[in-house]
């Protein structure tokens, strides 16, 4: 039986850039088979990165790329969920 997937708005905020930048597009590249899109914006005036994603996919799979990006220093992540 296949598993029910969901699609997901991400939401990341990134305060130091030049250390998390590459761990970030690392666990996202290593995600990329549920990635739909992504946009990010680096917001020079606040000295801040944010990127949104779509994703689809499993709650398990959603839920270990946020956990795995929530953990990083100075990342904060916002998930969104559809039914």
């Amino acid at each position: 039986m296949e598993k029910e997937t969901r699609v997901a708005v991400i939401g990341i905020v990134i305060s130091n850039r030049e250390e998390t930048a590459g761990k970030v597009n690392e666990i996202l590249s290593s995600y990329g088979r549920i990635i739909v899109g992504r946009m990010g914006i680096p917001y020079r005036e606040r000295g801040i990165s944010v990127i949104s994603v779509i994703a689809d996919g499993t709650g398990d799979e959603i839920g270990a790329l946020t956990g795995k990006l929530g953990n990083l220093k100075g990342v904060r992540v916002k998930v969104a969920l559809t039914y």
